[in-house]
């Protein structure tokens, strides 16, 4: 199979974090809701990632999987029914997001396994991008792992990185975590 180039981000920047005394997280089945009745949510997107402290039972971080409302974001992660007391300000902190996920070679059953990453990002970007990959075909985000060899860190100066890494991986996405400032503008695969 020849190689091939896939975008798995494009321009992605730090988002304000949001705090309210009013935002409450719910459990209904496989469904995990965090609410508000007026701390507005829908400044949040799809796969973002935010870490929520504060709270009793949710101090953890959390993948945006749908934005419902303004006021109502559904994410991947298990979270416990918990309401607001109008006393605790509880802290949604934007701290990164993950790409969709692309094929790997072992998706096609491909024997060599063979992946270059481009990381472009600006030189205000302080945060980490990596890859991860899943053998699962199709996984939950339990099933992702960080490939090893892949990390790179803004350091305020560098705008480009590269890193290959060999694997059998069925799904690879990139994950940016701890994103306090700057953007990533593209997160190219070659397989």
């Amino acid at each position: 199979m020849a190689q091939t180039s896939t975008t798995l981000l494009s321009l992605k920047s730090h988002k304000s974090d949001v705090s309210g005394t009013d935002i409450s997280f719910t459990a209904t089945g496989a469904e995990y809701k965090i609410t508000s009745t007026t701390t507005a949510l829908n400044g949040f997107a799809v796969r973002d990632l935010i870490t929520v402290t504060n709270t009793a039972y949710n101090n953890s971080t959390f993948t945006v999987k749908t934005v419902t409302s303004a006021n109502e974001l559904i994410v991947e992660e298990i979270v416990t029914t918990e309401t607001y007391d109008d006393s605790t300000t509880i802290t949604l902190d934007h701290t990164g997001f993950v790409s969709d996920k692309t094929k790997g070679d072992g998706y096609y059953s491909q024997p060599d396994g063979v992946h270059t990453v481009a990381y472009q990002v600006t030189s205000t970007m302080a945060g980490s991008i990596n890859m991860q990959g899943t053998l699962a075909t199709t996984p939950t985000e339990d099933d992702w792992f960080d490939i090893s060899g892949t990390t790179f860190t803004g350091d305020l100066s560098t705008l480009i990185s590269t890193a290959n890494f060999t694997g059998n991986f069925v799904w690879i996405r990139a994950k940016a975590t701890s994103i306090t400032a700057g953007s990533i503008n593209s997160v190219v695969i070659n397989s």
